[in-house]
């Protein structure tokens, strides 16, 4: 007799029951599935979407009670692009009532992080949000262009794919098969600055890893026919644990609805948080820069154009002639002229985006999104899509995928060009990146180092 399917908890359950009931209906009364043709579900399922918002709206009005932010900072402005859940925002408004904050911003791309919505901007006096930086320290995007066509490696696309995921390790808490040797690794001063020189020997066994969840290699061309290799990831167990240790340290909270830690940074906690946010940030962009230098080897080509940019990191800058710590969790920099590399989702294109100079950048504190968004989180995707579905997609757009599973199908993101369109005033896409191959941890993997 084969073991019984032991189904999940969900924490929206048992208030979408009582809408269910309010409603006049029986909870586990079958009815048709929202998206899946010839399929059903509990009556209480049509409800979750509800109860969410009114569980997420309570739990940031609860945090935001208990911040006791000083007056001069209580009525900073809040720049919001796009559309959002309303929980989203509220998220985003209980950061923004918590320490010397002066500014921020929500890109349109932005949806429910740990502590502060991933799409949100932050801008403080003298102080630094471990929580807006979140887990994946130093998480960041990619792209090189290179001197090969589309044309000359169409036929080779599947050996070249099969290739990369033997070479590139993918998956929770991998290893690399090949030592990487970085000079990150040998700097001592860093690693005792940071105090955290007991994680040295796994990081350096991490260096040059993938992981799991949204990250990937990815294989374009462009709208001239080039072929470009991006990537997305961070600092792996490094950053992970760094930032729980100095999250721990600051007496802050991990989950979704929680005030976040913010330290000044002349305190000692806070110089030491600098120096290991810092040296996973070097950590981050060494292993990008391996794994892409990986790729090109494996398809014997030069690089013509690298794009590269942390997008969860915090950067002492100048704004309005002030200056201040910009703390950006899953945004872009784009100071003008700066170039960045924007993912979309499996399967859909991606762009190079330059910042343009106005009053739209100023707002937005110099920042735009890191790629396209989650509408669906991935236990909601799995509800709603199957992986048929997401292999339709793929193959009408003729892209070949190594892993992946249904929560990071083109299906649970929004439409990349959508997302753009609002922060018109302050990016232009200087290249459109369409997909031929993707590399992503396999189905069933979760990453445990979270963003």
């Amino acid at each position: 007799m084969s073991d019984p399917i032991i189904r999940r908890p969900d924490a929206f359950e048992a208030r979408a029951r009582e809408l269910a009931i309010a409603a006049g209906l029986e909870p586990d009364a079958r009815v048709p599935h929202e998206t899946k043709e010839g399929r059903s579900m509990p009556a209480w399922c049509t409800f979750r979407a509800t109860a969410r918002a009114e569980v997420v709206a309570a739990a940031a009005q609860e945090a935001r009670g208990v911040s006791g932010q000083d007056e001069r900072y209580a009525s900073a402005p809040l720049l919001v692009c796009g559309d959002h859940e309303q929980g989203t925002i509220e998220q985003m408004r209980t950061c923004m009532s918590v320490g010397n904050v002066l500014a921020g911003a929500l890109c349109a791309d932005g949806h429910l992080g740990y502590a502060q919505p991933v799409g949100g901007v932050i801008a403080y006096e003298g102080q630094i949000s471990i929580s807006g930086v979140g887990y994946d320290i130093g998480c960041g995007n990619m792209a090189v262009r290179l001197d090969t066509r589309y044309s000359d490696i169409a036929e080779r696309r599947a050996e070249i794919l099969g290739d990369i995921v033997k070479a590139v390790s993918f998956g929770v808490g991998r290893t690399n098969a090949e030592r990487v040797q970085h000079p990150v690794l040998d700097n001592d001063d860093h690693w005792r600055a940071a105090d955290v020189e007991r994680f040295r020997t796994k990081a350096a066994e991490q260096l040059g890893t993938v992981g799991s969840g949204n990250h990937y290699v990815d294989l374009f061309r462009d709208e001239l026919g080039f072929v470009w290799i991006g990537v997305h990831f961070g600092s792996r167990g490094l950053g992970h644990t760094s930032a729980t240790k100095y999250l721990k340290a600051a007496g802050g909270q991990d989950g979704m609805f929680v005030p976040p830690a913010v330290v000044d940074e002349n305190s000692e906690l806070g110089q030491r948080y600098l120096a290991a946010m810092h040296l996973a940030g070097e950590y981050a962009y060494a292993g990008r820069e391996w794994v892409v230098d990986r790729v090109r080897r494996i398809i014997g080509a030069v690089v013509t154009k690298v794009v590269h940019n942390h997008h969860n990191f915090a950067w002492k800058e100048i704004h309005h002639g002030r200056e201040m710590w910009v703390v950006r969790k899953g945004a872009t920099p784009a100071w003008p002229g700066q170039e960045g590399f924007v993912g979309g989702s499996m399967g859909d294109n991606a762009v190079i985006i330059e910042g343009v100079d106005g009053p739209a950048s100023q707002a937005a504190l110099r920042s735009t999104i890191h790629g396209a968004g989650r509408v669906h989180g991935r236990r909601e995707a799995h509800r709603r899509f199957t992986r048929e579905q997401m292999l339709d997609w793929l193959r009408e757009r003729d892209v070949l995928v190594h892993g992946g599973d249904v929560d990071e199908s083109p299906m649970a993101y929004r439409r990349l060009p959508e997302v753009l369109a609002h922060h018109t005033g302050s990016i232009r896409v200087t290249h459109q990146l369409t997909p031929f191959a993707v590399a992503m941890a396999g189905r069933g993997d979760s990453d445990p180092y979270k963003d």
